[in-house]
């Protein structure tokens, strides 16, 4: 109010003057009437004004709580809402349904973003002794992360993202070593004279050559190999599809899946995902197929050997070879007979 105090003066004298004056109106005396009618309408306003201000100001000042998310790796936000805009306190199975789609997103990313799940990439060892690192698996607990957003909703706070990252389970001294038994094996045949099958199956056999296994990794074929497609080299070939085999660009790297999931089959191992064709194939018994697509169909197991494994491939007159190896050190620790 001290900004109207000179208004107030000034009317006051206005009045004064008038009441002092002669019953008598002049033509001055009308003018100041009018003059002071006015000058009243404009301290009104102001008041009106100044009320509504304080009231806004009063309102801004009572905040509904926010929830801001925060990731753990780089310690930014990244998202901040209000929970009472999302049916908190008002529709409870709506607000943590919401809550639910969120972290599922957040975990398996959208058509837009990229989820904070991945799988791993297993290390892997060069030509010349040298460990290639792969990349760790990382899970985001989705029931952790809602439990977590669900408990601050109220009165508001920080949820950092629950993220467990997974390296893989060895040790990197072992590494040079784990070649030395062969602990299982299996082989397939394939007709070399077929260019583009055998090329296919020459580069996801490489792919997986000398790939390490830590203790209790997941193992994914298609996160290892990648995409069978013209721009990694891959040729058309004969590929089971609904059925049916028809020419497709990577036809023949479901021999090496296949082979592979034979040669893991004699150890012991837990299969995560596992499919078979939708059509016979020829290079293992029926029911002894492991078929992948990638981005679609994969082949995953998790070494519960107890030891780490190192995967080696052959290939030579037409046989694709998988062999799993590990150190003489671990020999003796196998829980399963061969």
């Amino acid at each position: 109010m001290k900004r109207n105090k000179g208004m107030w003066t000034l009317l006051f004298i206005i009045t004064v003057l008038l009441l002092s004056g002669c019953a008598g109106k002049s033509e001055k005396e009308v003018k100041l009437e009018k003059e002071v009618v006015e000058l009243q309408k404009k301290v009104d306003d102001l008041e009106k004004e100044q009320e509504n201000e304080e009231k806004t100001k009063e309102i801004e000042t009572v905040k509904e709580p926010e929830v801001v998310l925060i990731d753990p790796q780089t310690k930014e936000k990244i998202k901040t809402f209000i929970p009472k805009e999302y049916g908190n306190g008002v529709d409870e199975k709506k607000y943590k349904d919401t809550v639910e789609a969120w972290a599922r997103d957040l975990a398996l990313g959208t058509d837009d973003q990229k989820g904070y799940d991945q799988r791993m990439i297993p290390d892997r060892i060069d030509e010349n002794g040298k460990i290639i690192k792969g990349n760790p698996r990382i899970i985001l607990e989705e029931e952790e992360l809602v439990s977590a957003i669900l408990s601050v909703s109220d009165n508001g706070g920080e949820v950092e993202i629950p993220l467990y990252i997974t390296a893989s389970g060895y040790e990197q001294a072992d590494a040079t070593q784990l070649n030395e038994v062969v602990l299982a094996s299996y082989s397939t045949q394939f007709n070399n004279s077929v260019a583009g099958r055998t090329k296919n199956i020459e580069l996801s056999a490489k792919a997986i050559d000398n790939v390490i296994l830590g203790i209790d990794d997941i193992f994914s074929f298609n996160t290892t190999v990648g995409p069978s497609d013209e721009e990694h080299g891959y040729q058309p070939a004969e590929e089971a599809v609904n059925g049916k085999l028809v020419m497709g660009i990577g036809g023949g790297i479901c021999q090496t899946s296949s082979t592979l999931f034979n040669a893991v089959d004699k150890l012991k191992v837990e299969y995560v995902e596992k499919h078979h064709h939708s059509v016979t194939v020829g290079y293992v018994p029926k029911g002894r197929d492991a078929t992948v697509s990638y981005g679609g169909l994969d082949f995953r197991f998790q070494n519960t050997t107890g030891i780490p494994l190192l995967i080696q491939t052959k290939m030579e007159n037409g046989s694709l070879t998988v062999e799993i190896k590990t150190s003489k050190a671990y020999e003796t620790v196998m829980s399963k007979q061969i």
